[in-house]
């Protein structure tokens, strides 16, 4: 599927993975892009980007993306001011990084990883970006429907494409049980999505990041980073942000890569 023309939504837009991919969406020269974060600087980053493109391409929504009325607002928003949805990548995510079991050594009593902190990171990382992908195949059913279209065939092209964030910690990491967890539940979810948004015209994938220099990965600390990320990482740095939205790029444009795609930079947990 051509980029060009087209529309996007991305979360988690105001940095990292998200806005790099914000800017090479516009690079291909894509209609419009929505960019979606809690964070209020994502309008700041929308301005800075319609200033280099030299026209009005991104539009900036500010909220929760685990609410689903702040969802349709901006769907209908976008569908509204510029045609159906083709692209989504949901990228908002959240870590919560501590040991599933730690015992304390001095009472001997074991503390279990919370379960609201586990609730919170499903809400967000699993929850919020399959019912965004839903929300896609959704308007395309509905797109569709309207012009007496029913199932998709091959010879009209690509109609849609759902890019989900994994990780390489979908493999398992100290420390990351809830992360983790959401991460192959994303997997689960791309590879259902996809036998059914077909049908639709909608292809979904994933791609798999290996420790990307973003500010999720830069509050690990650059001690942490430099004893147990990098060690175990081939090229020997965190992989640009840049990289991984040249790969969703790929990925939304290579109709024949419908599974999941790993830009790890060849790394591996070390043995603990």
């Amino acid at each position: 599927m051509d980029i060009k023309g087209k529309t996007a939504i991305i979360t988690g837009a105001a940095s990292g993975i998200g806005l790099a991919t914000a800017r090479e969406f516009i690079k291909h020269d894509i209609e419009a892009v929505a960019l979606v974060d809690r964070s209020p600087a994502v309008a700041e980053h929308a301005a800075a980007l319609n200033a280099e493109a030299g026209r009005t391409v991104t539009l900036p929504f500010h909220g929760d993306t685990t609410q689903d009325a702040f969802r349709h607002e901006v769907f209908g928003r976008l569908r509204e001011q510029h045609g159906v949805v083709n692209i989504l990548v949901p990228a908002a995510g959240i870590t919560r990084d501590a040991l599933a079991v730690r015992v304390n050594r001095e009472k001997g009593v074991a503390q279990i990883y919370p379960v609201e902190t586990f609730r919170e990171v499903l809400e967000v990382n699993l929850v919020a970006p399959v019912y965004w992908a839903l929300e896609l195949v959704a308007q395309m059913a509905e797109h569709r429907f309207a012009r007496g279209l029913k199932r998709w065939s091959p010879d009209e092209g690509v109609q849609g494409v759902i890019v989900f964030i994994g990780s390489v910690s979908s493999q398992g990491n100290k420390g990351q049980i809830a992360y983790a967890s959401t991460k192959v539940g994303l997997e689960g979810a791309a590879s259902t999505l996809m036998i059914e948004g077909i049908f639709h015209g909608v292809r979904t994938a994933v791609i798999h990041p290996g420790f990307t220099d973003t500010p999720m990965v830069r509050a690990l600390g650059e001690d942490y980073i430099q004893k147990h990320v990098l060690p175990a990482t081939q090229i020997g740095r965190l992989i640009r942000p840049e990289e991984i939205a040249e790969a969703i790029c790929f990925l939304c444009r290579n109709s024949a890569v419908s599974g999941q795609l790993w830009a790890d930079a060849g790394w591996h947990p070390l043995p603990t």
